[in-house]
Order: structure tokens, then C-alpha cells, then sequence
């Protein structure tokens, strides 16, 4: 015979149920206390077991879908049954308890005073009917304790679906525990009992050792560099808005470039040297990314100087490379090194550190992808450099890989439009990608 198997409140506060997961599907078999579903309540996703054998008729929710409190959730019974006659008495049932609830809610609204003389039988009644409700619970609670329990002959341990999580959660095994319940149920104070008599130790409990330490510091005065370069940046982040712009540039030809340029250069030229000569280049086509800001002008400069910041002990050091533009990549790599080489032994003079038009910050060789610099006064712009990054691609349905950098350009929003910075970053781009148009 079919038994129809409804949605049990798992919570107190629970009115429906969603199913998280099903674990059987129609027509499967099922033995009493095989996990039937997940069903997700209003306070946590618990586990159904099967109350019940026999072949899976009917699911009266898809995974995803809520169900209400005491909705059909399964039917079981033979494979041969007829599904939709069971469901149709069901709905027979259903339809007959909802017109008895209403006659005996019109009953109540008819309600007139009881006499005297019948208070005591009306009192009667109420003791009766509250009995009734009373027995009603617990059968529903035992019928909740079935749904939750295991059969134990069937090499199972009866336990409340609350007892078996907090066991689970403390990493203990529920058969160490004796029941105290209904034919040694075990229950949530059976749990805790066993928690505190030392059943924590079994539970895989560690004990952390102390750790015995004192708070310490070092308060290490400022350097009159550490000094200007905190005033000068505040100034610049403060009072400049600044914007950002980050592109991808394929590294592939520039590095082929590289390498052939090394074979017949007086001095090893690196990625950054062709980055600032590309970045020389593109500043001449885009004059406004080129520019100062004056407070009560703006400057655009026709000649091109770029800072190259340098990191030394106590921070960042920006030497200035003149007139850009107009020399060679060996040149380039020479006077880099020679103003970098100053800059950590301390020997940079002022004038080498004043004039910049453009700063560029390469953070590549510290294996950073990308970053956002803070402009250096009077610039417009900053350049942010990553590091080179082999990706793969596809090219022409084929998986390939190409060498990627990232660079960001930091903007001040006073003097450079975001479609002005765009366009000088394309522009830059485009040496990268095709050094040889740099020749032209």
C-alpha cells in the first residue's frame, strides 16, 4: 500500500521548505532511513531520511522549489500503483478538513454566553478538547522523531536530527553516546552530557598553547626626504583628482626587438629603456598628457623630460631624464643608470631632479602586476609599469600563449580628459606592440 509522505516542520519557525538537493529520483527504490533529500529551512539545510520503503511514485518538488508545511512531499509504494488516484484522495482529505476547520470556525463566531448551570460541562468539553490537542503534539512530535530516527535493527542509532548535527559539528561518534529518550533516542541533552564528562577530548579538541609575548616598537624620526616626499604626495593626492586608465600591451615583438638590439648594443638595453623611449615618442603626438599645471595656467611643454623614479632606502628618488625624445636607447640605458646609481649613493644633485614633464614608475621587476601611482608635481600624468606575463590564448582556434603587461596611467583630471589619456595610451600601445615604428 502508498504512503504518502509529507513536508514535517524541521523548525520551530519554519512554514515551508526549499529542496537543496534530491538523492533518490522517481522510480528508484528506497529502504527505510536512505537519505531522501536536502531540504533547506529558514534556519539551516538539514537531511531527509525515508520514514519508509518501497519504489519512489511521486515528488512533489524539483530541486530549487519551496513546499509548504505538510504539502505531499513523496509518495511510496509499488511500482504499479496508481499515482494520480492517490493523489486525487488526497486532495478529497484535504478538502474535507479544510470544511470541517470552517464549521468549526463558524461554530465559535455563533458562540453565545453558557448559563450557569452549564459552565461546569462547557468546562468539560475544554478539558477534553485540550486534551485532544495535547495528544495531537506529541503524536506529531513522534511522527517528527520517526521522520529523524533510523531504524536500529537495521544496524542504525536512533537520534534527533539536532543531536546528530552538534555531534557531527564536535567531531564525535553518535554511537559513543547513550540515549535518553523514547527506546534510546539520543537527544540534545544526551549530547552535551557526554560533552562535558570528557567526551570533548574525543571530539578531536586542541589545545592551543599559550603564547606569551610583549608589545614592542621603534619610533624612527622622519628624514628630511621621507619629509618632502610625505608633503609633496599629500599635495599631489589631495589636491589633484586623479583618474586611472589601465591597458593591456602584447610584450611579444618588443622582447623579439630586445633581444636582437642586445646582440649588436654597446650596453645591455632593459624593457624599461624601450618603455620610457615608446613613452618619449607617444608624449610628442599627445603634447596635452605633456603638460603642467601652473594654478592659474597650464603649461603644455614642447620639449620632453621624463622622471624615472627610483626606490632607495628611505624611499623614492625621481632623476630626470632631459630631452627624452631626442636620444638613442643606448643613451637612454647609460644615463638611467647613471642617475640611478646616484640616486642610491646619495649623490644626485638638485638640478638632476628637477624639470620633469612626465614620470614613469616601474614596479615590473618586483613582480607586480599592476599598481596605480600618485602623480608627481607639476606633471600631468604618471605611468604605473607591471611586470611581463606569459597568458595563454587562442589564435586562429589554437591554444598559444602571449607576454602581457599591464600599465596604468594615473591622470590629473585639471589638465588630461579620459579620452585624451585613452588616445596617448593606444598611442603607446602601438610603439610597444611594433617597436620599428618608432624608427619612422
Amino acid at each position: 500500500m502508498a504512503e504518502v509522505i509529507r513536508m514535517p516542520r524541521m523548525s520551530d519557525t519554519m512554514e515551508e521548505g526549499v529542496i537543496a538537493a534530491w538523492h533518490k529520483k522517481k522510480g528508484d527504490k528506497v529502504s527505510n532511513g536512505d537519505l531522501l533529500a536536502e531540504i533547506e529551512t529558514d534556519k539551516a539545510t538539514m537531511d531527509f531520511e525515508s520514514p519508509g520503503e518501497g519504489t519512489l511514485l511521486y515528488i512533489g518538488a524539483k530541486e530549487g522549489e519551496s513546499i509548504d508545511i505538510n504539502a505531499i512531499l513523496v509518495i511510496l509504494g509499488d511500482k504499479d500503483e496508481d499515482v494520480d488516484a492517490i493523489l486525487k484522495e488526497e486532495e478529497k482529505k484535504e478538502k474535507s478538513s479544510e470544511k470541517d476547520q470552517e464549521k468549526e470556525s463558524e461554530e465559535e463566531d455563533d458562540a453565545v454566553e453558557i448559563p450557569t448551570g452549564a459552565s461546569k460541562q462547557a468546562e468539560s468539553k475544554s478539558e477534553d478538547t485540550d486534551k485532544e490537542k495535547e495528544s495531537e503534539e506529541k503524536a506529531d512530535t513522534k511522527q517528527s522523531a520517526k521522520l529523524a530516527d533510523v531504524e536500529s535493527d537495521k544496524g542504525r542509532i536512533k537520534a534527533s536530527p539536532l543531536a546528530r548535527r552538534i555531534a557531527a559539528e564536535k567531531n564525535i561518534s553518535i554511537s559513543e553516546i547513550k540515549g535518553s529518550g523514547d527506546d534510546g533516542r539520543i537527544v540534545k541533552k544526551d549530547v552535551e552530557e557526554y560533552l562535558e564528562k570528557g567526551g570533548a577530548e574525543k571530539a578531536g579538541k586542541i589545545e592551543l598553547p599559550k603564547v606569551v609575548q610583549e608589545e614592542s616598537y621603534e619610533d624612527v624620526s622622519l628624514s628630511q626626504m621621507r619629509k618632502t616626499i610625505a608633503k609633496r604626495l599629500a599635495e599631489s593626492k589631495f589636491n589633484a583628482p586623479h583618474f586611472y586608465l589601465t591597458i593591456e600591451v602584447k610584450m611579444d615583438r618588443a622582447m623579439e626587438a630586445r633581444k636582437k638590439l642586445n646582440e649588436v648594443a654597446p650596453l645591455k638595453i632593459s624593457f624599461n629603456d624601450i618603455i620610457v623611449k615608446a613613452t618619449a615618442h607617444a608624449l610628442k603626438k599627445h603634447p596635452q598628457v605633456n603638460s603642467s599645471w601652473l594654478g592659474d595656467k597650464i603649461r603644455i611643454n614642447h620639449h620632453v623630460n621624463i622622471g624615472v623614479a627610483v626606490a632607495v632606502d628611505e624611499g623614492l628618488l625621481v632623476p630626470v631624464l632631459r630631452y627624452t625624445d631626442a636620444k638613442s636607447l643606448s643613451h637612454i640605458a647609460q644615463e638611467t643608470r647613471n642617475l640611478a646609481e646616484k640616486a642610491k649613493n646619495k649623490k644626485l644633485q638638485p638640478e638632476e631632479m628637477q624639470g620633469n614633464t612626465f614620470t614613469i614608475s616601474n614596479l615590473g621587476m618586483f613582480d607586480i602586476d599592476e599598481f596605480t601611482a600618485i602623480i608627481n608635481p607639476p606633471d600631468a600624468c604618471i605611468l604605473a609599469v607591471g611586470k611581463i606575463k606569459e597568458v595563454p590564448v587562442l589564435k586562429d582556434g589554437e591554444l598559444a600563449s602571449e607576454n602581457i603587461m599591464k600599465i596604468t596611467l594615473s591622470c590629473d583630471h585639471r589638465l588630461v580628459d579620459g579620452a585624451t589619456g585613452a588616445k596617448f595610451l593606444q598611442t603607446l600601445k602601438a610603439y610597444l606592440e611594433e617597436p620599428l615604428a618608432m624608427l619612422v
